[in-house]
């Protein structure tokens, strides 16, 4: 299940195969386009100093509060202060929508920007939280990977971002480890 906020997270990408090549995505102006238009977002692209700063300190604090309550500790007073603050920069609208003949409210941003995008990021995962169950936020087993991913299995067993990916690799690794121990 792709998330707003894991995909934002995630921008900080770590070598899942070996552990040897890290890269920041977000300053990159071809991830921002992917992001805002994956999430139907408006924003300037690139954004700027100013900008990226702010992108990059909600970053580091949605993933210490992701952490935080993924162990299923409550959301800390401070962490729930700085993401009310950030949702508290941008105003709405209410506005009544029929989908498939059924009416439903929806909420409409009246600006664009970073700092809506922001905003939305927040409310994403806010929502996770509401709605979801705090504990299945996970982060990937493979100690290269690092990716923040929602488990969202039947079981709430799912132990990598992507089984076919991290999954199979360490899958291998443990066969290798148990083959070397047995040649020893």
């Amino acid at each position: 299940m792709d998330m707003m906020w894991t995909d934002f997270l995630n921008s900080d990408y770590h070598d899942w195969k070996e552990g040897k090549h890290d890269e920041d995505k977000l300053p990159l102006p071809t991830w921002q386009q992917r992001f805002l238009e994956q999430h139907q977002l408006k924003a300037d692209v690139p954004a700027n100093e100013q900008q990226l700063a702010m992108l990059c300190t909600l970053r580091a604090q949605l993933s210490k509060t992701a952490a935080e309550v993924a162990t299923g500790e409550s959301l800390s007073a401070k962490h729930m202060q700085y993401l009310n603050d950030m949702l508290a920069g941008v105003s709405l609208q209410r506005q009544l929508q029929m989908d498939k003949e059924q009416l439903t409210l929806h909420y409409v941003c009246q600006q664009t920007g970073w700092d809506m995008v922001a905003a939305e990021i927040v409310a994403d995962f806010a929502a996770t939280l509401l709605h979801g169950d705090a504990r299945r936020i996970r982060h990937c087993d493979n100690p290269d990977c690092r990716w923040v991913f929602y488990d969202d299995t039947r079981s709430r067993t799912k132990r990598y971002c992507d089984d076919k990916l991290c999954g199979n690799l360490m899958k291998v690794r443990r066969f290798r480890a148990r083959q070397k121990n047995k040649k020893s």
